[in-house]
């Protein structure tokens, strides 16, 4: 177990007494066989508050889950991709409006399946072009193979349209994903998708450079993200962490093994989507990137007005308005979406403890983060359990952190 608090959390507002509640909450998780290891950070007005690890990271082997583990960080990448963009929209490579098609001729010509259409046959035209804001905030009609909910999302899985899995280059995979046709009709319905892949492709079209180059380069060097990356590097090894999947109505069961993970080898697709493994420093220190307006320790990677527009609601209405509901990352009523962040637009309606304009996400294996504004608070929050919706661990830990705010 590692605990560290280098801050005295009353200075920050917080009761040491209530914080030790998290303490009890996460060894819970671990004795009650929910989780193999997990780490808690806090950290306000720019101090860190509380951090804390336990449990395994690897049971098999019985390593200890620490400050320094490497997770596997899956969707909690599509932040880092938006703003990596959203670098170039600020050099005026693009517009939020352009059509995708303008870069990536591939999309152009769209079709949308129609209401009990099956495969290529039942679609109808396109009746406008994904816009480049499509991409961002998930209304593009793309979707993911592993939904399992629509005939789209059968295609995908037909088509080895995974940009976790596949052996193709991100520019041929996004063409194979360009020739399926979209689950909804751009801009008029949300679902999440593959688009902050197609993203992550739009920016290595416009910068002329490989993703992953330009996310090293212009994003994890300059705010010193040294274990963050698109694969695990050879001296990291022995700190990754392995992965676990619960099965419904069964125990926990191991996943990918740390010792033998895909993680562990460079690969020929960066995901923009899911990609990238961080520990929680690395990650916390993007998160306080954000809450600074795009500054840190003297590194601007975003404008103070770039990071405003990015947090605030892009849809004309909450998630509930804009679909249906067929993945876990957040609730749906309360909540809005912004350039690569869901946005908490009413707490009350969305029943969960935060504040109006707290950004948000989480990955596949049950990792979280938030930033909100209003209380200068950030939290990050790592474990490797799969799926996300196997038990309420964000929502559990939301309730957890804010009642032991006190000033």
């Amino acid at each position: 177990m590692t605990t560290n608090q280098t801050a005295r959390p009353a200075d920050l507002g917080f009761s040491v007494d209530r914080l030790a509640r998290i303490d009890r909450w996460m060894d819970q998780q671990v004795a009650g066989g929910k989780l193999a290891g997990l780490s808690v950070a806090i950290q306000r007005r720019g101090a860190p508050v509380y951090f804390r690890a336990t449990g395994m990271r690897d049971e098999e082997r019985r390593l200890p889950f620490e400050a320094d583990t490497v997770v596997r960080i899956y969707s909690m990448t599509k932040p880092v991709t938006s703003v990596a963009a959203m670098m170039l929209f600020e050099e005026g490579r693009f517009l939020l409006d352009d059509p995708l098609s303008k870069y990536l001729p591939e999309f152009a010509n769209q079709r949308v399946m129609g209401a009990g259409g099956f495969g290529f046959g039942g679609a109808v035209p396109a009746e406008r072009d994904i816009s480049v804001h499509d991409l961002f905030v998930h209304t593009s009609g793309l979707t993911y193979g592993f939904m399992m909910a629509t005939q789209v999302d059968a295609l995908y899985r037909e088509k080895g349209i995974d940009f976790q899995t596949s052996e193709d280059t991100l520019a041929e995979l996004v063409t194979k994903a360009a020739k399926l046709p979209l689950l909804a009709q751009p801009g008029k319905a949300w679902n999440y998708s593959i688009s902050t892949d197609v993203l992550g492709r739009l920016v290595e079209v416009i910068s002329g450079q490989p993703f992953d180059v330009f996310v090293r380069e212009r994003i994890l060097k300059p705010l010193k993200m040294h274990d963050t990356d698109f694969h695990v590097h050879a001296g990291k090894a022995s700190r990754f962490a392995s992965c676990y999947v619960k099965p419904p109505e069964k125990a926990r069961v191991l996943f990918d093994d740390a010792q033998k993970s895909r993680f562990l080898q460079p690969g020929k697709l960066p995901s923009g989507g899911g990609g990238l493994v961080s520990t929680a420093s690395d990650y916390m220190r993007f998160a306080q990137m954000l809450l600074n307006k795009g500054e840190l320790d003297g590194a601007r990677i975003l404008g103070r007005k770039t990071v405003e527009y990015m947090t605030r609601n892009h849809l004309p209405g909450d998630l509930a308005s804009m679909g249906t509901p067929r993945f876990a990352e957040t609730n749906y009523n309360g909540i809005g979406f912004g350039l690569g962040f869901s946005i908490v637009l009413d707490p009350a309606r969305a029943e969960v403890m935060g504040s109006a304009g707290e950004y948000a996400w989480g990955g596949l294996a049950s990792t979280a983060f938030w930033c909100d504004p209003e209380e200068d608070l950030a939290v990050v929050f790592l474990t490797q359990l799969i799926p996300s919706s196997a038990y309420p661990l964000r929502r559990e830990l939301r309730s957890l952190v804010y009642q032991a705010l006190v000033d």
